[in-house]
């Protein structure tokens, strides 16, 4: 059958008359013409499912591209100015050093209770608890929770605070609770904190 028939064929039909129940009734041209569009179905859904996923696995080779060049260029100035990273990293050594010894060792939490105590002296305060709580261990260092509890007047109070959280060794303050002396208030103020300093954890201490 040469094309020009098939078409003449095709337009002899009529396709309200075909039986959708009966395919195998329908005739010759229309079965042909059938099974090419679904073969043209079936291979357009097939390369569309290719080219996404070869489209996002593009995508992912861009990226590990651009990772990798972002590591060889870092690496490039490294090995370009070994001197330069060299004397950066003996600076982050001696600033970690320092904030070291910013925490206190067990030998020295005694005379951070002294400074504090002194503080809210020479604030003109009066001291009604400080005490040490139980440590709380975290992955690299170790909390001192010190409870304090003092009475005096509002600035004598921010004072205080000001002076404590400016003591040469690394100290927090949480958990406020600032309330008057008696039940009709006055001038007179009671203040609860939390005070937290902290001591480093070295691997030889690690468990």
């Amino acid at each position: 059958m040469s094309p020009s028939e098939w078409f003449a064929g095709l337009r002899k039909i009529d396709i309200r008359a075909l039986d959708t129940r009966n395919i195998g009734s329908w005739p010759t041209t229309i079965k042909v013409l059938v099974a090419c569009l679904v073969m043209i179905l079936v291979l357009a859904s097939g390369y569309s499912v290719s080219i996404v996923e070869l489209e996002e696995q593009l995508a992912l080779k861009r990226q590990e591209e651009s990772t990798l060049k972002d590591q060889f260029a870092g690496k490039s100035r490294m090995a370009a100015n070994p001197d330069l990273y060299i004397e950066q990293l003996k600076d982050m050594s001696n600033a970690f050093d320092a904030l070291l010894r910013q925490l206190p060792g067990d030998a020295e939490v005694p005379g951070l209770l002294e400074d504090i105590t002194r503080t809210g002296l020479n604030s003109g305060l009066a001291f009604e608890e400080i005490k040490l709580l139980p440590e709380v261990t975290q992955a690299f260092y170790i909390e001192l929770p010190i409870q304090i509890t003092v009475t005096g007047a509002y600035h004598d109070l921010a004072r205080f605070v000001s002076g404590v959280a400016g003591l040469p060794r690394i100290v927090t303050l949480h958990d406020f609770d600032l309330v008057p002396v008696g039940a009709e208030g006055g001038q007179v103020l009671r203040l609860s904190i939390l005070a937290k300093t902290y001591r480093y954890i070295d691997q030889g201490q690690q468990p």
